[in-house]
């Protein structure tokens, strides 16, 4: 069974659809100073609005509202239905501390109990 959508419906459909993408996305892109929003991500790329975004290429940093989710690299991919595509050549999730360059047990203390000098004890 063959359907066929005239150019005009489908055209109709696919502005629909991004209209609807664009409005429930929180996610943007940050590439230099320009700041994109992102349609759709998934675990190996993401894509944004092929009319209004910029040609985006190199190191872009990726965030939903103000939280910073990772830095990636990104190569271009096809333009598909409105959509300019990228995929990730490397993703770096965002981490809010410093990675640690030793071992911490899980069952560490948390912390050290000061020595009280007025008694001369613990």
């Amino acid at each position: 069974m063959n359907t066929y959508v005239p150019k005009a419906v489908q055209e109709a459909l696919d502005s629909a659809r991004l209209r609807g993408l664009r409005k429930k996305s929180r996610l943007r892109v940050m590439a230099g100073e320009d700041l994109v929003p992102v349609l759709r991500l998934w675990k190996t790329g993401f894509s944004v609005d092929a009319e209004t975004a910029p040609q985006l290429r190199g190191l872009v940093d990726i965030y939903e509202g103000a939280r910073h989710l990772s830095q990636c690299l990104i190569i271009a991919g096809e333009e598909e239905g409105g959509e300019m595509r990228y995929e990730f050549k490397r993703s770096t999730p965002a981490s809010d501390t410093a990675p640690l360059d030793f071992y911490k047990s899980p069952d560490a203390p948390a912390g050290l109990i000061p020595l009280d000098q007025s008694l001369g004890k613990i």
